[in-house]
């Protein structure tokens, strides 16, 4: 059976590789001004972002009647916040999209304080119980501001992932059970007292 939140992310992860390894700086600056306008509206509605975010687009997540698809809404979505996201910053040296940075993970990241945790989440609540993909978009396009202007980077083929499965109410909870996992494993990790990080290891040279 063919995973179709898998091929949107891996679809999401080749557009934005070829953006990053690009030699053509004018070429990527264009691409990525032409994806913000893109922020907001329907995947197909404007003409100049169709190469980018439906040629080689795999059969699956392709619509051939009616209005977007799953895969289409998932892949234009993750696409034009990526270019919010890197906004401002240089494509090669600062990319604002990293493997394994997802969204738990990177909101995390912008806790400094209980002031920020509170504030955090309750944006992030409010994303992650919005009713409609639309909705959703919305409240991550906030989040996404709040990452950008921190240089937390995030991983938006998995976001692509994430956007795909949103779409199945019956997904949901899932979702947001992997989210909550991530938001409070990171700070769990990070405030782990380091000291104990070898825990248990004298006792076991000891004992060999």
């Amino acid at each position: 059976m063919v995973n179709e939140g898998t091929q949107a992310s891996t679809f999401v992860r080749q557009k934005i590789e070829r953006l990053l390894n690009s030699k053509n700086e004018s070429a990527t600056r264009a691409t990525l001004a032409n994806l913000r306008r893109g922020l907001g509206k329907p995947p197909g509605s404007m003409p100049e972002l169709w190469a980018d975010t439906l040629e080689g687009l795999p059969n699956t997540l392709a619509g051939t009647t009616g209005g977007p698809t799953r895969g289409e809404w998932a892949v234009h979505t993750a696409l034009t916040l990526f270019a919010l996201h890197q906004q401002g910053k240089d494509p090669r040296r600062k990319p604002m999209s990293r493997a394994g940075e997802s969204l738990g993970m990177s909101l995390r990241r912008l806790v400094k304080s209980e002031d920020d945790l509170a504030r955090v989440k309750r944006r992030f609540d409010a994303a992650a119980t919005a009713h409609s993909p639309e909705e959703f978009s919305h409240h991550l396009r906030g989040l996404v501001q709040l990452l950008k202007a921190e240089d937390i980077p995030l991983d938006y083929p998995a976001l692509a992932e994430d956007l795909y499965w949103f779409q199945f109410p019956q997904a949901r909870d899932n979702l947001r059970l992997h989210w909550g996992r991530d938001f409070y494993h990171v700070a769990a990790r990070d405030t782990q007292d380091p000291d104990n990080t070898d825990e248990g290891k004298d006792d076991t040279d000891e004992n060999q």
